[in-house]
């Protein structure tokens, strides 16, 4: 209980700072009230809105205002189109965090899949290969893949039409077909880097004495495997898993871009190219708190995965 509580404070502190550096970031930024003007943007009017819309108070009693909104579910006010940004930002959002599970779990069945199929390769000819094409799509950045699967499955085999969104309200599987791909994209350099680990880790636990011992009981490799080296080697792969699922969302700004969806990626890059500061503030906001969500989940697991981890609690 202990652990949590700190991790949880941990969290709470982290919140605050970063979405208040990144609000006094944005007044250092620039002014958008020139721009909401503008070509009518004389000093009066300027002077004017600016006194509507608060930004003559100090920093801190605008951004303690803000925050206090914001935890009520109040985002504020778009400057770009005067509309509630909780209206905007949050139905984009769920299509990203579609987006990010899709990948997620694509990176999690795959890897595994993979990994535990190239320990127990017994040809190391096929391993060595398996190990060099690896290593190759490792390198290669989603946002490539991106274009590479675009290019292959949307104008090669037709299998779905580039820029040709379908919503969740207008077809469930018309939806999740059309995901499939940018999360594919997004999952791919995720999986190299699972199966390498998962690889490295239960070949390194086979070559110990407790495995050598159930070999000598007569159990096979896939069993070892199965009830033993794979449980001591998982934690550290559960860890960079974790990890993924805090960068995939990330990912999700430029896949979505290169496949053309409404998630909260493309509203952010339009908000930024438009000054439209309490949206982009939103949306970091939102961004960071996943990020640190899923890591503070992530360390509440491990213990029940693997009792031998002691954390205070």
């Amino acid at each position: 209980m202990k652990f949590a509580a700190k991790k949880l404070t941990n969290l709470i502190i982290t919140v605050i700072l970063v979405s208040f550096l990144t609000f006094c970031a944005f007044q250092v930024i620039g002014d958008p009230v020139a721009r909401m003007l503008g070509a009518e943007a004389t000093p009066e009017k300027v002077a004017q809105l600016r006194e509507e819309l608060g930004f003559n108070r100090p920093v801190m009693t605008r951004y303690l205002e803000w925050a206090g909104n914001f935890l009520r579910g109040d985002m504020g006010i778009s400057y770009s189109y005067k509309l509630p940004v909780s209206d905007m930002v949050i139905p984009k959002l769920g299509v990203t965090v579609a987006l990010t599970l899709m990948a997620f779990v694509m990176t999690c069945v795959l890897s595994i899949t993979i990994g535990l199929y190239q320990v127990r390769l017994k040809s190391p000819a096929v391993d060595r290969a398996m190990t060099v094409v690896n290593q190759i799509v490792m390198s290669i950045p989603p946002f490539f893949i991106g274009i590479l699967l675009t290019c292959l499955f949307g104008l090669v085999f037709h299998l779905f039409t580039p820029g040709y969104y379908v919503s969740f309200r207008e077809s469930p599987a018309g939806f999740f077909g059309y995901l499939f791909f940018p999360a594919l994209s997004i999952a791919i350099p995720k999986i190299s880097q699972s199966v390498k680990m998962l690889r490295s880790r239960t070949g390194e636990e086979l070559e110990k004495d407790y495995i050598r011992t159930a070999f000598s009981r007569g159990m096979n490799t896939g069993a070892a495997v199965n009830y033993h080296a794979l449980h001591n080697a998982i934690i550290p792969v559960i860890s960079f898993l974790a990890v993924s699922l805090a960068e995939m969302l990330a990912s999700c700004i430029i896949i979505e871009q290169i496949f053309s969806i409404p998630g909260i990626g493309r509203l952010m890059l339009s908000s930024i190219s438009s000054r439209d500061f309490t949206v982009v503030l939103a949306i970091v906001v939102i961004l960071v708190l996943w990020v640190i969500i899923v890591n503070f989940i992530a360390d509440m697991i491990y213990p029940l995965i693997d009792p031998r981890i002691k954390v205070n609690r």
